[in-house]
């Protein structure tokens, strides 16, 4: 071969280590580092001049507490294959955890949230435990017991979640400095999202996590292997909970207000829609689909005002059936994924760049 140029074509790797590295390309990883930096600056404001509107922060910081709690959904559904319809109930445990920590105990905001999401990790823990034993549609009945066992939980224990009245969450500081608007705290949340990702991205990547894609995919050979079935799927319904606790924290401490009524049946629906959507067992397709559905009604409610505002507008019938399509497009985009993109956003993603990757030769 003496006097030929050898030229690398592709990727290649050897070691097992380097076949579960987090990003699989030197492009890959290029493209996080610019998208987190992106991110970083997208706050900032140069005088009257801002990048982003205090509209898109705000939906920005939605889908940052929002998009770890999928994740810690996503661990449970997609990378375990337990069911669980009860994940708003700890959503909530995790925000009026924090708030009671805070506020009774006097535990900086800082120290709360964390604290929160490993309490919430082990009263998940305990509602797991049906899991070691039931799985399928049983499963699913016991996790939407656990649903409103916790609703009722929140609504009689005035000592924990203030009642019907609600609780009130202080503020984050840091250092003796409050980060209570939108632009200071959407770094708070930010971190957060940061290093979640790459925690679960990691687990994922550990003998845990491919002891819970074991029990996903074949129970009994994974049991066959050495695997303790019963452990990982009350481990996995634990890091679920650690993660949904988080997210409620950080809910709780941007809105400053800790409401009964807002971790209902139709939040945890929403968690399960944004996993479906997003791709299950994917960690990029969780915050995927959590931006989808957070910026869906958005777009309705934009071709709404559109409609409305033209001489359709005055039909009555069509006023409301837009009101209508407002409460049903998110039922309707579950089935719609299902049915076209069973696997989400994230493989969609994975085959347009495997396109242009191979482009032109991607047949």
């Amino acid at each position: 071969m003496a006097g030929y140029n050898m030229m690398r074509c592709g990727e290649f790797r050897t070691t097992y280590e380097k076949d579960t590295t987090i990003f699989p390309t030197p492009m890959s990883k290029k493209f996080a580092l610019l998208g987190v930096l992106l991110c970083v600056v997208a706050p900032l404001q140069f005088g009257e001049f801002s990048l982003v509107s205090p509209t898109i922060l705000t939906l920005m910081i939605q889908i940052g507490y929002l998009s770890i709690g999928a994740l810690g959904l996503n661990i449970l559904v997609g990378f375990t294959g337990q069911i669980s319809l009860g994940h708003a109930a700890f959503f909530g445990f995790g925000a009026f955890a924090s708030a009671w920590m805070n506020n009774d105990f006097s535990i900086p905001v800082f120290f709360s949230i964390p604290l929160a999401g490993v309490l919430t990790m082990a009263i998940g823990m305990l509602f797991g435990m049906p899991a070691a034993r039931i799985k399928g549609l049983y499963l699913a009945i016991a996790t939407l017991a656990s649903q409103f066992i916790l609703e009722d939980f929140f609504a009689r224990a005035d000592w924990f979640t203030g009642g019907s009245a609600g609780a009130l969450a202080n503020p984050f500081e840091l250092f003796g400095f409050q980060l209570s608007g939108d632009r200071s705290y959407y770094y708070v949340v930010l971190f957060y999202m940061i290093a979640m990702y790459i925690l679960a991205a990691n687990l994922m990547r550990s003998r845990d996590g491919r002891a819970f894609v074991a029990v996903r995919d074949h129970y009994l050979s994974a049991e066959v292997m050495g695997i303790n079935l019963t452990w990982y799927r009350v481990l996995s319904f634990g890091i679920s909970s650690f993660y949904a606790g988080i997210a409620g924290a950080l809910f709780a401490h941007y809105l400053q207000y800790v409401s009964v009524e807002s971790f209902n049946l139709f939040l945890s629906i929403q968690f399960i829609g944004m996993i479906i959507i997003g791709g299950l067992g994917s960690v990029m397709g969780s915050l995927m689909g959590t931006a989808f559905m957070v910026l869906l009604p958005e777009v309705m409610q934009g071709a709404a005002g559109m409609i409305t505002s033209t001489d359709w507008g005055n039909i009555p019938a069509i006023t409301e059936g837009i009101n209508f399509m407002k409460e049903m497009v998110i039922g309707l985009a579950i089935v719609l994924f299902l049915i076209f993109e069973p696997d989400g956003l994230a493989h969609r993603w994975r085959m347009i760049k495997a396109y242009w990757k191979l482009y032109p030769f991607s047949y």
